[in-house]
C-alpha cells in the first residue's frame, strides 16, 4: 500500500509498505479521508522522530475484522481516535484523560497518511465511533480537533454572554469561534496576521477580526465597549501571542493556552497583578473520550458547518503539496488528503 512518509515539512515522499495484517480484536480500517492537523507541521517535535507516517485525523471503513471482535462489522463506517486513555488511573478517574499515560503510548499503525491502518485492541476497545450517516467522510476529519476545543471550553466553562478573544485563525482558531458561537457567546474577537484567514474568520461570524501586527489592546477596547475579555484563548504557539493574551484578559478572566511554544521557552506572567485581578491561566490539551461523543453529535446536529472550511481536498500522492500548504499557511485552513482518490 502507499502511504505519505514524513522527513521534514519539505520532504514528504509516497513510499510503498506492506498493508498491515491485524491479529485478534484488531481492526482493518480503510483511509477515506484524514485531515493535515498543524502539529502535523511542527518540525521541533515531528523532525527528530522521522521518519514516519503522520495523521491522526482519520475516518474510514472497516475492510477487515479480527477474530472475537462483536462490536463492529466489515463496511461500517467509523472515526477512529489516535490515543485513547485507560479509563481506570488516579488522572482518568479525576476527569483528567489527557495525562494518562496509557494514552500517551498508544496509536493506530502506521498512521492515517497511508492507504489503510492497523487498529489495535486497545483503540478498538475504547477508540472506534461509528460514523453517522450525516457526517461525510471529510467531515469525520473534523472530530478529533472539534473533541479537542470542546474540552478546552468545557475547562474554561464557558457560558453565553461572556466576551472571548481568539489569538489565532487557524483551523482550531475557527472551531473555538465557531463552538464559542454553539454556546451562545456573541462577543468573539479573532486575530491572526494573515488577511486570508481573518476573512475567513469574519465570513464564519466573528464580531471583529483584528490583525495581530496592530496595537492589540487598544484595537480590542475600541471593539469591545472600551474593554478586555473575559476569556483570551491562544490557538498559536508565537511567544507574541501569549504577551497579546496577558495584555487583553479582564478582571476575573481565563486565559486558555489551546497551543504552546516550543519546549524550552518560558513565559513571564505578572503574577502580582494576576492575582490581585482574579485571572487565570489554564491550558488544555487533547480531549477525553466523552468530548469525542459530543463531538460527533454536534456535527451530526449540524450546528457547527465544518466542511465550509475545507479549502483543499488532494490524494494521497499530493501529500507534499498538502504539508506545505499548511506549513506555509497561506491561503489554506482545512487540508484533507484521501488516501483512495486518484
Amino acid at each position: 500500500m502507499h502511504v505519505a512518509m514524513y522527513y521534514n515539512n519539505r520532504d514528504v515522499r509516497i513510499e510503498e509498505m506492506p498493508q498491515p495484517k491485524i491479529g485478534a480484536g484488531e481492526l482493518l480500517v480503510k483511509v477515506m479521508a484524514s485531515g493535515i492537523c498543524g502539529s502535523d507541521v511542527l518540525e521541533w517535535y515531528r523532525a527528530k522522530k522521522a521518519p514516519l507516517v503522520l495523521g491522526h485525523e482519520i475516518s474510514g471503513e472497516i475492510v477487515e475484522v479480527g477474530e472475537g471482535v462483536r462490536a463492529y462489522k466489515k463496511g461500517d463506517r467509523v472515526f477512529v481516535a489516535h490515543h485513547v486513555p485507560c479509563n481506570t488511573c488516579r488522572y482518568c478517574l479525576n476527569g483528567h484523560h489527557t495525562v494518562c499515560e496509557t494514552l500517551h503510548t498508544t496509536n493506530y499503525y502506521p498512521g492515517g497518511f497511508s492507504e489503510y491502518i492497523r487498529v489495535p485492541e486497545i483503540n478498538v476497545d475504547r477508540g472506534i465511533f461509528l460514523l453517522p450517516e450525516e457526517i461525510s467522510y471529510d467531515a469525520g476529519t473534523f472530530i478529533e480537533p472539534l473533541a479537542c476545543v470542546i474540552r478546552g471550553q468545557r475547562m474554561v466553562d464557558i457560558k453565553s454572554g461572556q466576551s472571548v478573544l481568539i489569538l489565532g485563525a487557524g483551523i482550531s482558531g475557527l472551531l473555538h469561534l465557531l463552538s464559542a458561537q454553539a454556546n451562545g457567546i456573541r462577543q468573539i474577537f479573532v486575530t491572526d496576521i494573515n488577511e486570508y484567514r481573518l476573512k475567513a474568520a469574519k465570513e464564519l461570524g466573528a464580531r471583529a477580526v483584528i490583525n495581530a501586527k496592530e496595537n492589540l489592546p487598544e484595537r480590542l477596547r475600541k471593539v469591545n465597549e472600551n474593554r478586555f475579555t473575559d476569556l483570551v484563548i491562544v490557538c498559536t504557539g508565537a511567544t507574541s501571542a501569549f504577551a497579546q493574551a496577558m495584555q487583553c484578559v479582564d478582571r476575573a478572566g481565563i486565559i486558555l493556552c489551546f497551543a504552546a511554544p516550543e519546549p524550552g521557552i518560558n513565559l513571564s506572567v505578572p503574577a502580582n497583578d494576576f492575582w490581585r485581578q482574579s485571572i487565570k491561566i489554564m491550558h488544555s490539551y487533547g480531549s477525553a473520550p466523552q468530548d469525542t461523543v459530543m463531538a460527533i453529535d454536534t456535527l451530526r446536529a449540524g450546528t457547527i458547518p465544518v466542511e465550509k472550511m475545507i479549502t483543499h481536498r488532494l490524494p494521497l500522492e499530493d501529500a507534499a503539496l498538502g504539508f506545505k500548504l499548511v506549513a506555509e499557511a497561506k491561503e489554506s485552513i482545512k487540508v484533507i488528503l484521501q488516501p483512495h482518490k486518484k
